[in-house]
């Protein structure tokens, strides 16, 4: 079966808005500088859109030495080179990491635009993924998260209103797997080549209009009466797929893979 890439998205700072690409590299722990930042409270504990929805208005871009940052919610764009120094140790949903603290200047700006102590950390060290052989910087378990247009298609028939696919802030965007097509692939080959894994579990965040941080229950509850299953021992309502990165290449908007 062949599957058209239409959208391929990275996230530089975790939980924060995406930025759309045309092309993307594909490296051993997803696309290249995704989820290459993140924010902590003070103890290292990772922050989200789960409990800052605010975070889907900051918008960051990152060419690998510089950070910036705007947002509606600050006077000024946040603008950093990165800073070296000791790693310090942080957790994403319990399990332990590393970061490199990027100052008081990135603090300060965070703290005030999202009225909440914290600091941003810079990825590093190596952190493997939960099952399947391979790495990650600050994404939750998995480096690659893959969705088909068909599906969020199928979903936006059973809303009352359709829903944009940043609400499920996905890397790859697919087309031609027909609606929940990815459920079934393992293998997607290309210029890179990636196993799907899992099913991508789903949270409030998709809850959070990743436009004005408002959040209304209605996408969970609509996926929550057919998309609920058992994954890793647990019931979770799923909606796409994650994968580990296979072989390296550089994805492009309009490539065909092919799945199997």
């Amino acid at each position: 079966m062949i599957a058209v890439i239409t959208a391929l998205n990275v996230y530089p700072v975790k939980s924060a808005a995406g930025v759309p690409l045309a092309e993307a590299e594909m490296a051993p722990d997803g696309l290249r500088h995704d989820r290459a930042f993140m924010l902590v409270r003070p103890d290292g504990r990772h922050l989200s859109q789960r409990e800052v929805p605010a975070l889907a208005l900051i918008h960051p871009a990152y060419d690998g030495t510089k950070l910036t940052v705007t947002s509606p919610l600050a006077d000024a764009p946040l603008i950093c080179a990165e800073a070296d120094g000791p790693a310090r140790d942080v957790t994403v949903h319990r399990r332990p990491c590393l970061g490199i603290d990027q100052g008081d200047d990135a603090a300060g700006w965070f703290r005030e635009a999202l009225g909440i102590s914290c600091r941003l950390v810079r990825f590093t060290g190596t952190r493997p993924t939960k099952r399947g052989g391979g790495t990650l910087a600050y994404a939750d378990g998995y480096p690659v998260s893959v969705l088909s247009q068909e599906s969020l298609d199928d979903l936006n028939h059973r809303m009352d209103g359709p829903l944009p696919m940043n609400r499920f802030r996905p890397n790859i965007v697919l087309s031609g797997l027909g609606a929940y097509g990815e459920d079934g692939v393992t293998r997607l080959r290309g210029a890179a080549e990636i196993e799907l894994v899992k099913p991508c579990g789903r949270c409030v965040i998709i809850n959070t209009d990743q436009e004005t941080a408002e959040r209304s229950p209605a996408p969970l509850r609509a996926l929550a009466t057919y998309r609920t299953q058992r994954s890793d021992g647990a019931r979770e309502i799923v909606f796409g797929r994650l994968g580990v990165p296979r072989a390296l290449g550089t994805l492009r908007v309009g490539d065909e893979l092919t799945a199997s």
